[in-house]
């Protein structure tokens, strides 16, 4: 998808407003059900899929199209499995089960190796964890995570288990992405100190809607509520993809967007955790105009300079700053744009179909066609797909780009802005220890709290 592709309603929907629940770091020791499953170079990955929403189906098209095996569709909802069976059955994935409770396909786990989960964000962890024990290959949606806590332990779970993993932000197999990541490196545009990001909002509502109405029939809500607060049933108002907007499910739009705009310039700069978030929006969500939603202040590297990087939220960036991108750029659209010394690097949100603009040139120029940069090396690999590189890794072949260390990490990086926003202060962050040293009443949102009745 290029810069001018974002769906209005997908960004109407992405600007919600407010605050909410959460849950529980996952605790414990590691204990393995089983071990990866072994698969050879030429053999089917046979799948299972948790969440048959619009997402998941998508993916699971993809992963199909790669030349996986489904044997298996779970889903609280009997409605999103049916729309599932009738994608699989486009694209060669006849005959699955069906389950709507996860813990029964965990119950039949010797019929799959590996497991995409396409669910709303507040079930990724519980999810992950529980099929990592049990031994399977694991491509789960971004972002990794509900909360901080949620996902340092799944990176250090992935560090500790054979299985190969996948964070879903499918920028990251773009040639644009990795051709950027090695112009950058190389100081083509010199010290880096400002990148903005605009078009895609932060805020989600607190606590749930006022009302109730009769869940429908074949619709576990129970379940699909699963470790968040209890609350009633509203049509229209959660599910489906409506959830996203509520910060017990999915935290708003920069913690939807943030592993895939942060996917570059964390990579190209080898950014840290942030240390101070300054949000420039009140408790209702709103923002001055001038100002950017959440500033991301990070430390200087080495002998690479500190990086501010502005989410602009509903903001757009200073004209001044605009006016390199200014014969591409789409207000509405929006997009990431990296400013350095001696020139810029103008993207998507997914960091897909990237312009390069150097100092003295007249105009932007596509990042894999720019004649100033074709001597730059290419030292990473091109990749034939996000869904494909998993799908190798799981036969033995290859390494994932985009593994849950670096998923994981990514998904810190967004979620430390999120307390800014949900606390409605700046934050002094220290990510090593998952810490706000200025502000303890972040702690909840953190390390949050389960409810216990549908886990493992």
């Amino acid at each position: 998808m290029g810069h001018s592709r974002l769906s209005l309603s997908r960004r109407s929907l992405l600007k919600s407003s407010a605050l909410g629940f959460s849950a529980t770091v996952l605790g414990g020791p590691l204990v393995m059900r089983g071990s990866a499953a072994t698969t050879h170079a030429n053999s089917k990955v046979s799948l299972a899929v948790v969440g048959c929403g619009g997402q998941g189906r998508s993916d699971m098209s993809e992963l199909l199209s790669s030349g996986a095996n489904l044997v298996a569709l779970c889903d609280p909802d009997a409605d999103q499995i049916k729309k599932a069976r009738e994608t699989a059955a486009k694209n060669g994935g006849d005959g699955a089960k069906g389950f709507e409770d996860y813990r029964r396909l965990l119950d039949d786990a010797s019929t799959y190796d590996a497991v995409l989960i396409a669910t709303p964000d507040h079930w990724h962890a519980p999810l992950c964890k529980a099929f990592m024990k049990a031994g399977k290959h694991v491509y789960c949606e971004k972002p990794l995570t509900h909360s901080v806590a949620e996902a340092r332990e799944l990176r250090e779970l992935a560090r500790r288990s054979k299985v190969v993993t996948q964070m879903g932000n499918q920028g990251s197999a773009s040639a644009s992405l990795r051709r950027c990541i090695e112009i950058i490196q190389a100081g083509t545009l010199g010290q880096i100190r400002e990148i903005y990001e605009w078009g895609i909002g932060c805020t989600a509502r607190e606590g749930s809607a006022e009302g109730e109405d009769p869940v429908p029939a074949g619709f576990n809500w129970d379940l699909w509520v699963g470790p968040s607060a209890m609350r009633s049933f509203k049509k229209d108002v959660y599910h489906p993809a409506t959830w996203r907007g509520w910060f017990d499910f999915g935290n708003g739009g920069l913690a939807d967007f943030c592993c895939h705009s942060i996917n570059l310039p964390m990579r190209a700069l080898d950014l840290g955790y942030p240390e101070r978030l300054v949000t420039n929006m009140d408790r209702s969500g709103q923002q001055p105009p001038d100002k950017p939603a959440v500033e991301f202040h990070f430390p200087a590297r080495g002998k690479l300079a500190p990086v501010k990087l502005y989410w602009q939220g509903d903001g757009m960036p200073p004209a001044a700053v605009l006016a390199p991108v200014a014969d591409v750029h789409k207000e509405k659209d929006g997009g990431v744009l990296m400013v350095g010394e001696k020139g810029c690097i103008y993207s998507s949100h997914w960091n897909t179909g990237a312009l390069i603009r150097l100092e003295g040139e007249p105009r932007l120029t596509d990042v894999l066609r720019h004649p100033a940069t074709k001597d730059v090396p290419q030292n990473l690999p091109r990749s034939k797909g996000h869904a494909q590189e998993w799908f190798d890794a799981c036969r033995g072949e290859g390494r994932t780009f985009s593994d849950f260390d670096i998923g994981g990490k990514l998904t810190e990086i967004g979620l430390a802005g999120v307390l800014a926003i949900r606390t409605g202060r700046n934050v002094d962050w220290d990510g090593e220890t998952m810490e706000a040293r200025n502000a303890p009443e972040t702690a909840r949102f953190i390390r949050t709290e389960y409810r216990k009745k549908w886990l493992v």
